[in-house]
């Protein structure tokens, strides 16, 4: 059974471990959360979140959403979005990413992401509703 949690005050139990598995794939997303979390920046601002995804327990995946601050108009970025390779394909990073669109979406009417970091990742992201953009410092946009 797959479970979305908010994190609030700590990262899970096993995060360093997803973190070393990132790193190892060259994704350096989750050791910039991780120096971004002991800073405090905690994804709480208004309109902000951040999301763990366990699989029968297993932390699988995390993805935040935080404020835009490179558009000309309100909007969120989906950001520090990582799944373990032994959880992808099992629909792990689509529940992150729609929850994460649904709770952007709520509060603004623009949604950016930067796909960069991988091969997969622009694809993933155009599956889920995005749309090819280089207008700003992202790879993909979303509108309402």
């Amino acid at each position: 059974m797959l479970q979305l949690v908010r994190l609030f005050d700590d990262l899970p139990e096993d995060f360093d471990a997803l973190a070393a598995e990132a790193s190892g794939e060259g994704v350096r997303n989750m050791a910039l959360l991780s120096d971004g979390w002991r800073a405090g920046v905690r994804f709480q601002g208004d309109g902000e979140a951040l999301l763990a995804a366990f699989l029968a327990g297993t932390l699988a995946g995390v993805g935040g959403l935080s404020v835009e601050p490179d558009a000309a108009e309100p909007a969120r970025r989906l950001r520090r979005f990582y799944v373990r390779p032994d959880f992808r394909r099992r629909g792990v990073a689509t529940a992150l990413a729609s929850a994460l669109v649904q709770e952007g979406l709520d509060s603004v009417s623009l949604l950016t992401v930067n796909a960069r970091a991988s091969h997969a990742a622009g694809p993933f992201w155009q599956a889920q509703g995005f749309v090819t953009d280089t207008s700003g410092p992202w790879t993909h946009v979303m509108r309402r």
